[in-house]
């Protein structure tokens, strides 16, 4: 068998997807992406698409090494994305090559069902009681939500009061029928991370994600001596190399890595294996589509150390497109009590409606996240 051709599609809301077919009529599909970058993401695939055409798709270890070493610069969030992209498609291919689900290819499943968790709110956290009641409502217990608005290095005690007030809210609302965690996205500086985490610590969410900045994170180690809060983070980071950093300073308790931007399930298996020697949670980010979703569910049934897993069925960004809209085996997506169970079809097991993706792509949009500013007119992190 041979690579032939690779095939990319953008799609609503902010999406792409790759297809990689063979000369034996197999392809297989990938989520090749970094949010508001997908033209960038989508030049790197087709680049490094002459180290693939030609080759044996099921030589994954070979052709992930090319793809990584082969170019001499390395890492980072778009060339990384890309080969996440591409090693998702060629586990689809061999999976679906031999018959089975990528997780048996991986050693097999350590547990029957995984936890997911769902998002509510918006960019700047509003509405929350009325989304968590909303996902209670069909099962859920677990959520996510933006944790602050945009804060400055050093900021006011009524910005720190309104999400201390916000979070305090909920937690009178819901007692301790529901887990939710709180994503400070990198927009609290590390003098106002050690004022929230201190407030918010008797409110006891599950885990704050991206407390600092990610090249700040040296500071999770110092955050983590202050707080019993578990500090998650890792969407920023982008190998088992960069987790390494962080895991060998310490203070990290949830890895998250992406499997559309951390090299695939070939590198997120060797960060979660990390991770656990490490003595730290596993819980893959995925606020992406359908590809990236069955990918993280591969890594998780293989994971001891699995907890979690986000999937973005009706988070915000998705205006003009939903995860199951590109779907043909919709029912095996089923989320039951916030549960969901192995994908049972070979590959990622992950159907894709390819009449839906080429209609999608007369849609497209260029998406871009919001530019914040300050106050003072400064640019602001989103």
């Amino acid at each position: 068998m041979k690579i032939t051709r690779l095939s990319t599609y953008r799609v609503p809301p902010r999406w792409m997807f790759l297809k990689i077919e063979t000369d034996e009529g197999i392809h297989g599909w990938g989520e090749p992406i970094v949010e508001g970058r997908a033209r960038t993401v989508e030049a790197a695939v087709h680049e490094l698409a002459d180290y693939l055409v030609g080759r044996d798709p099921s030589h994954i270890n070979d052709l992930w090494q090319t793809m990584y070493r082969g170019g001499f610069y390395r890492g980072g969030p778009v060339l990384m994305s890309a080969i996440a992209g591409i090693d998702q498609a060629l586990w689809d291919i061999k999976g679906k090559r031999l018959g089975v689900p990528v997780y048996e290819l991986l050693g097999g499943l350590v547990r029957e069902r995984m936890k997911t968790y769902s998002w509510v709110g918006g960019d700047r956290p509003h509405d929350v009681i009325d989304g968590i009641s909303a996902r209670q409502a069909v099962g859920f217990d677990t959520f996510k939500m933006n944790g602050t608005d945009d804060l400055g290095l050093i900021d006011s005690a009524r910005k720190i009061g309104e999400t201390v007030k916000r979070v305090a809210n909920i937690r009178e609302t819901f007692g301790d029928a529901i887990e939710f965690g709180l994503d400070f996205h990198g927009r609290v500086s590390f003098p106002m991370a050690k004022v929230l985490l201190r407030e918010l610590e008797p409110l006891r969410p599950l885990f704050v994600e991206e407390p600092v900045l990610p090249e700040h994170g040296d500071g999770f180690r110092r955050l983590a001596d202050a707080t019993s809060i578990p500090i998650a983070a890792g969407e920023r980071l982008f190998s088992r190399f960069d987790f390494r950093r962080v895991f060998e300073q310490g203070g990290l308790a949830i890895a998250q890595p992406d499997l559309s931007h951390a090299g695939g399930i070939t590198e997120c298996v060797r960060i979660g294996a990390m991770a656990e020697a490490y003595g730290v949670a596993l819980a893959p980010h995925c606020p992406l589509g359908p590809v990236a979703l069955a990918a993280c569910l591969q890594v998780d049934f293989v994971s001891h150390n699995a907890v979690l897993q986000e999937q973005s069925m009706g988070i915000h960004y998705n205006k003009g497109g939903e995860v199951l809209d590109y779907v043909l085996n919709k029912e095996d997506f089923a989320i039951v009590d916030g549960y969901i169970k192995p994908l049972p079809k070979p590959g990622l097991g992950v159907e894709i409606d390819e009449a839906a993706v080429m209609a999608a792509t007369e849609r497209a949009i260029d998406w871009r996240n919001p530019v914040w500013r300050h106050p003072d007119g400064s640019i602001a992190e989103w």
